[in-house]
């Protein structure tokens, strides 16, 4: 009886581990970001990572670090960094992405990439190539 008592209390404390765990990580929020100049500052994690994955780094056939400068001393990139000439051309494109949808497009208030309502995305042009050749030769 006894054996079968103290089952109970520690599949009763495993469960209140797990449950506690989990709230834990539901309720945390998404870090918040340094130097965001266009996208929204309270921009959700899963949308920045869907804009700069799908959007970016697959349109532009890119990874982070073609933007992101790199953290002294370290192999992590310094995301909020502004080194890169590359990363002000970025937010200059977004831009006009997202003015391209709003004024020619009509549609209020784009979110590019994130719920799907855009017309002209990076990809328009891109279509994965870093430098999109306009027809009568590199626009580099």
């Amino acid at each position: 009886m006894k054996r079968k008592a103290k089952l109970i209390v520690i599949a009763g404390l495993c469960g209140l581990v797990i449950l506690t765990t989990a709230a834990t990580n539901i309720s945390k929020p998404d870090e918040p970001y340094t130097n965001l100049q266009v996208l929204p500052k309270d921009i959700s994690q899963a949308d920045l990572k869907k804009i700069m994955i799908d959007d970016f780094e697959d349109s532009i056939g890119v990874s982070c670090g073609f933007c992101h400068a790199q953290k002294k001393d370290s192999d992590e990139l310094d995301y909020a960094s502004d080194a890169k000439p590359e990363k002000q051309i970025a937010r200059q494109m977004l831009k006009m992405t997202l003015n391209l949808n709003r004024d020619y497009f009509k549609i209020e208030n784009p979110a590019m990439g994130i719920k799907g309502n855009v017309a002209v995305t990076c990809n328009t042009c891109h279509r994965g190539d870093t430098f999109p050749d306009d027809g009568a030769g590199a626009i580099n």
